[in-house]
């Protein structure tokens, strides 16, 4: 199911709009990616995650995961 955020302000699903994070849980905005500006989070909700990879970053080589939004399975970013 599906998890809302009972909060004033928050970050959503591009695609559908399901609640992804309070804006609070926002930590920084100076993370940059090849297809642009990336966001840090401490806590995320309606997230799944695909099997980690070694990937060349901006910063070298980093294993990460795809993450993708539970309700609509669109792919949003990547975890370490």
């Amino acid at each position: 199911s599906v998890k809302r955020l009972d909060v004033p302000r928050l970050y959503s699903c591009k695609q559908c709009k399901s609640h992804l994070a309070a804006f609070d849980d926002l930590i920084s905005k100076s993370f940059h990616c090849y297809h642009g500006k990336a966001y840090l989070f401490g806590t995320v909700v309606n997230i799944g995650a695909l099997p980690s990879e070694d990937r060349l970053m901006t910063t070298g080589l980093h294993t990460v995961s795809d993450i993708y939004c539970t309700a609509c399975n669109q792919i949003i970013g990547w975890k370490y």
